[in-house]
C-alpha cells in the first residue's frame, strides 16, 4: 500500500483537528457473555457524532488492547467507521489506535488506512526496553505509512518515560500532525510542549490533553515556550481522553466554553472552578484509589446507567469495578448534576439503538 502523508488530509479534517476538538476514546460493547456487542457500540458511536464530538478514536486504550487478541480489532474499526459514514454528512476525524513492535503497529497502521481512518494513535508500551534511538526509527517507520498522532502516557498504566530530546525528535518526523499528551505529570507535559516548539512544529502538531485529572487548565492555559533563540506561545486544541468517552455532550459544551473565553482573552472562575470538579469526576471513574484498575469498567458503568451499553464487561473478566466504585459513582451525580448528560442520551437513546 503505497504511503500516506497528511497533506493529503482533507482539509475540513485538518480543520477540525488544529481548530480544536472533542474526542472521545471508544469503549468496547459487550454482551452478557463477553461477545461483541454491535447494536450498543453502533449506538455509542452514534451519541459520540450527535453530542457534537469533532471524530472518534477507536481501537485505543478504552477500547481494550485485548482486542487484538480476540480477533476484534478490525471488526470494531470497520463498524465505527461505517457508523461515522452512514451517521452524518459533517466531516469527522477518524483516529485507530496502533500499537505493538514495529511489524504489528505497520500493520496495523495499513489496515486503518484501508478502512479509512486519517491517522493512528501510536502507543509505544510495547517497546519498553528500547532505546530512544529505536523508537524514534519505529515511530518513523510508521509515519511512512499513515499521518501519525503521538501518544504520551503515563507509567502507571505502562507508558515509558521519555526525554525532552525525544520529543524534538518526534515532532520533527514530518507526518506526525498531534500528540496526545497523557503522562498525568505537569513536567513531563511541558517536555511534549518543548519539543514541538524545539522542533519548529508547532504549527503542523497540534496538542491534545490526555491528562484525565487536568483537563480543564490545560485546555485554558497558554503554553510560553522559550527554547534557544525560539519563542511561541502554544495551546492544547482539545482533548482525546477516555474521560471524555462519557457525558460528551457536556464535554462539548466545555471546550466551548473554554473557546468563548480564550477567544476573549478572559477565563471567567465559573470554568477555572470547574477543575475541581472535573477532576474529582475522574478520579472515581478513572478508580485512581486503585492504580486506575477500575478505569475502564467506570466508563462502562456510567454507559451502562444511561443504557448505551447493556454492561460493564470487558474481555478480560478480571477487569471490574473497584469495591465502592459503583457508589462513588453515585456521589457524582448527587454532587455534580450539572456534568451529566443524562437527558440529552434519554431524548435520544431510542434512534441511537435502532
Amino acid at each position: 500500500m503505497p504511503s500516506a502523508s497528511w497533506t493529503d488530509l482533507p482539509a475540513e479534517v485538518l480543520a477540525i483537528l488544529h481548530g480544536g476538538a472533542v474526542l472521545p476514546a471508544h469503549p468496547l460493547a459487550l454482551d452478557e457473555r463477553r461477545r461483541f456487542d454491535q447494536r450498543s457500540q453502533r449506538a455509542l458511536s452514534r451519541y459520540y457524532i450527535d453530542a457534537g464530538a469533532g471524530g472518534l478514536a477507536v481501537g485505543v486504550h478504552a477500547t481494550q488492547f485485548r482486542i487484538r487478541e480476540a480477533g476484534l480489532y478490525r471488526p470494531v474499526l470497520e463498524l465505527a467507521a461505517q457508523t461515522a459514514s452512514s451517521w452524518t454528512g459533517r466531516p469527522l476525524v477518524l483516529i485507530a489506535g496502533a500499537t505493538g513492535r514495529t511489524k504489528e503497529a505497520v500493520d496495523e497502521a495499513q489496515t486503518a488506512r484501508a478502512l479509512g481512518y486519517h491517522a493512528v494513535l501510536l502507543g509505544l508500551s510495547a517497546m519498553k526496553g528500547a532505546s530512544e534511538d529505536e523508537i524514534v526509527e519505529h515511530c518513523a517507520t510508521v509515519a511512512r505509512h499513515t499521518p501519525l498522532i503521538g501518544f504520551y502516557l503515563q507509567t502507571a498504566v505502562g507508558g515509558i518515560a521519555l526525554s525532552r530530546a525525544f520529543w524534538t525528535r518526534f515532532a520533527a518526523i514530518e507526518n506526525v500532525i498531534a500528540i496526545k499528551v497523557a503522562p498525568f505529570d505537569r513536567y513531563k507535559t511541558l517536555d511534549v510542549a518543548f519539543g514541538v516548539v524545539a522542533a519548529g512544529a508547532e504549527a503542523r502538531v497540534a496538542l491534545y490533553t490526555g491528562n484525565d485529572d487536568h483537563i480543564v487548565p490545560d485546555l485554558v492555559t497558554p503554553l510560553r515556550i522559550r527554547t534557544g533563540k525560539r519563542e511561541a506561545v502554544i495551546r492544547f486544541r482539545g482533548g482525546l481522553l477516555g474521560h471524555w468517552s462519557v457525558w460528551t455532550r457536556s464535554a462539548v459544551d466545555l471546550l466551548e466554553r473554554v473557546r468563548d473565553a480564550t477567544d476573549a482573552a478572559a477565563v471567567p472562575d465559573a470554568i477555572l472552578a470547574l477543575d475541581a470538579m472535573v477532576t474529582d469526576c475522574n478520579s472515581v471513574i478513572f478508580d485512581a484509589a486503585n492504580a486506575f484498575a477500575g478505569c475502564i469498567p467506570g466508563c462502562h458503568e456510567i454507559l451502562r446507567r444511561q443504557g448505551l451499553m447493556r454492561t460493564v464487561h470487558c474481555l478480560d473478566p478480571n477487569e471490574v469495578l473497584s469495591p465502592g466504585q459503583a457508589a462513588g459513582i453515585d456521589r457524582l451525580y448527587a454532587s455534580y448534576p450539572e456534568l451529566n448528560d443524562d437527558a440529552f442520551v434519554r431524548a435520544n437513546l431510542e434512534r441511537w439503538r435502532d
